[in-house]
C-alpha cells in the first residue's frame, strides 16, 4: 500500500527529472505581498489578505506555476481544486494552537484515477481562491499563519507560509 502512495510523487519526480528547465524568468510571476523568488520547475504559492475583519471570508489564493519547457502534471487531492475534503493545511495562531479542521474527511481510491490529476501547459499557471472559513474554525482573534502540509501527497511545494491578522 505505501508504494501505491509514492506513486504520484515519483511520477512528479520523474517528470521534473526529465524535462529540461527553462531558463528565462518571468517577473510577474509572483508579484505579490508573499511572493516567492521566480524559479524554474512546477511549485505553488499561496496569499492571503494582511487583514481580515471577523465574520468577512478568509479569502485563500493558491497558484500552482509550471516554469519548465513541458507540460506538467499534479495530483489535485488535497489542494484547492477540488472541494475541500480534507485538512491539508496547518492554521495556527501566534501562540501556536491550531486552528480546528471542521471539513470533510474523504478516503481515496490508490492508485489515483487518471481524472484527478491537473495538467499545466508549458510556462503557464492555475489560480483559485477559496474561503479558509469553509474548512478551519477560527473563534479568537489574533495572528493567523498557513502552512500548506500535503507535498508528499501530490509534489506540489510551496516555499512561503502566509500570515494574516483576524480582528
Amino acid at each position: 500500500m505505501k508504494k501505491i502512495f509514492y506513486l504520484p510523487i515519483a511520477l512528479s519526480l520523474l517528470t521534473a527529472a526529465c524535462s529540461t528547465q527553462n531558463k528565462t524568468t518571468d517577473e510577474s510571476a509572483a508579484n505579490t505581498a508573499d511572493s516567492v523568488a521566480v524559479r524554474n520547475g512546477t511549485y505553488a504559492v499561496m496569499s492571503v489578505a494582511d487583514t481580515v475583519r471577523m465574520g468577512d471570508s478568509v479569502m485563500l489564493k493558491f497558484a500552482v506555476y509550471n516554469r519548465t519547457d513541458t507540460a506538467a502534471k499534479f495530483l489535485k487531492w488535497q489542494t484547492p481544486f477540488e472541494p475541500l475534503l480534507s485538512k491539508y493545511l496547518d492554521v495556527k495562531n501566534a501562540d501556536g494552537e491550531e486552528a480546528p479542521y471542521v471539513g470533510a474527511m474523504a478516503k481515496r481510491v490508490m492508485p489515483p484515477p487518471a481524472d484527478a490529476y491537473i495538467t499545466i501547459a508549458p510556462g503557464d499557471s492555475l489560480v483559485t481562491k477559496f474561503n479558509l472559513l469553509q474548512g478551519y474554525a477560527l473563534s479568537k482573534a489574533g495572528a493567523y499563519t498557513i502552512r500548506y502540509n500535503s507535498e508528499s501527497m501530490n509534489g506540489l511545494k510551496v516555499d512561503k507560509d502566509v500570515s494574516f491578522i483576524y480582528k
